[in-house]
């Protein structure tokens, strides 16, 4: 049997579990029911299936996210391709594919987003061996999950014949959103799954279909591989090239088109937890029907969920509705109505407020920072430096610092002098001057930044040296 390469595709914006996720650290990065963000748990569920060292395909603003919480888990880095900008799944599978084909020219791909929920890993690995098997007899096989309701927020696959667990079934046809009758129609007839957006087919069978289907989106794709370029643990994509390449999901431009489509059922729970209202199905609840998550106070509430970052919340005398707070933004909704969250993001983004793209702790490559303070002319920033990283040589043209240590050991230089801190010592960094930041130690450094001057955006910052490719 051929190598089985796991794909894991790392896009999506989750913008329905708003103020939670957010553009720059949307919900595949997030933990929302264990310990494990939804990426790790894919990553683990990979394992269990027989896969190799992963292949990640990842916007370029989130490479930092996937290698650090790749590495938290202590798995293989495997190969992280950075899309240079986003072109649906179709593209982002066959480059995924060119680079599979350079580890073993008879590989086998399962693709999975990653920001999907299947608790019983043994159960779906059972179903990927099943679909190994078809794709080695050259199927495209997708997975279809046994529906428990109509669903009127996911696409259907019907099976050509009535489909068994055990095997991989040709599908007749891919079916679109429905609405309520038809849903309810769907599951009625036992005849329709739920399409799950997971695939597994050989790199080299999906891309000939690729070329045979959608050939202007082959050749772009290709060429971008052809020529991308190694970027310390990252492949980039070529830019030029794939901005050319049609934008089109997997479905539109292969799976509903081909004659070798495959299906295996799978009957498990499965959510892509697309909104507060599917986090709360899928998480334990207490006697009353509560998701309760942080330093929460319930009483005479029922059927809610609750989720703090920080402060406490308290709920009275309420039913069925969502309350989630976060250091910057605090949302209240109603469960059944769940879905319009997005309507809110697309308000902010309208707006240009800045709580649709990131956190009031924001993470970078070196650690994070989060902006505890801000006025007319200054900022206050608690910046936390990872053991071993340091921030880039760099300069300000409008902003002068002012940087407090905590706890922990710094080793900065400002212009030509270079010096070690530690707890409670402080120095000053005047408009203008070169300067870096270091954590030489082996226990966070943790410290306060007094920003001042007449423009203290992220933007003011030119870097002369960077160890993250940054400059």
């Amino acid at each position: 049997m051929s190598q089985v390469i796991p794909v894991i595709l790392c896009g999506g914006s989750g913008s329905r579990l708003w103020p939670l996720s957010r553009d720059q650290h949307p919900k595949q990065f997030l933990r929302l029911v264990d310990q494990y963000s939804l990426l790790q748990s894919t990553i683990r569920r990979a394992q269990v299936a027989m896969g190799g060292d992963p292949i990640f395909v990842a916007n370029d603003a989130h490479r930092f996210l996937v290698a650090e919480q790749v590495r938290q888990l202590e798995s293989p880095l495997g190969d992280i391709i950075l899309e240079p900008v986003a072109r649906n799944t179709a593209p982002a599978i066959a480059a995924a594919a060119f680079r599979a084909l350079d580890r073993d020219a008879q590989s086998t791909l399962l693709v999975m987003p990653s920001d999907q929920l299947i608790p019983d890993a043994q159960a779906f690995s059972k179903a990927v061996a099943v679909a190994v098997a078809a794709a080695e007899q050259g199927a495209l096989v997708t997975f279809g999950v046994k529906p428990t309701f109509p669903s009127t927020g996911y696409g259907y696959i019907k099976a050509a014949a009535q489909p068994a667990a055990a095997q991989a079934t040709p599908v007749e046809c891919f079916v679109e959103k429905p609405n309520e009758t038809r849903a309810q129609e769907f599951i009625d007839s036992g005849a329709y799954l739920w399409n799950s957006g997971m695939f597994v087919f050989k790199a080299a069978t999906y891309l000939a279909e690729l070329q045979a289907l959608a050939p202007a989106m082959y050749s772009t794709v290709k060429a971008s591989v052809d020529n991308g370029k190694a970027d310390l643990d990252f492949f980039r994509l070529d830019k030029t090239e794939f901005e050319q390449s049609p934008s089109d999901s997997i479905d539109y431009a292969v799976m509903e088109k081909t004659a070798k489509a495959a299906v295996v059922p799978l009957d498990l729970s499965w959510s892509d937890v697309g909104a507060w209202d599917a986090v709360w199905e899928v998480s334990p609840k207490d006697s009353d029907g509560n998701v309760l998550m942080g330093d929460v106070l319930a009483t005479s509430t029922h059927n809610t969920l609750v989720k703090t970052t920080g402060r406490m919340v308290a709920t009275v005398g309420v039913d069925n509705i969502v309350v989630v707070e976060t250091a910057d933004a605090v949302l209240v909704a109603s469960k059944d109505k769940a879905q319009d969250v997005k309507k809110v993001v697309e308000q902010l983004k309208s707006l240009k407020r800045s709580e649709y793209l990131h956190h009031r702790e924001v993470a970078r490559p070196w650690g994070s920072y989060d902006s505890i303070g801000m006025g007319t002319r200054f900022q206050v920033k608690r910046i936390t430096v990872k053991p071993g990283a340091k921030l880039s040589l760099q300069m300000h043209h409008h902003r002068a610092e002012h940087w407090i240590v905590v706890s922990g050991t710094a080793r900065v230089r400002i212009d030509e002098k270079e010096f070690l801190m530690t707890e409670n010592e402080s120095c000053y960094i005047p408009v203008g001057q070169k300067h870096f930041l270091e954590n030489p130690g082996v226990i966070p450094l943790e410290l306060i930044e007094v920003q001042s001057g007449s423009y203290l955006g992220e933007d003011d910052i030119v870097r002369f040296e960077d160890r993250y490719g940054r400059v």
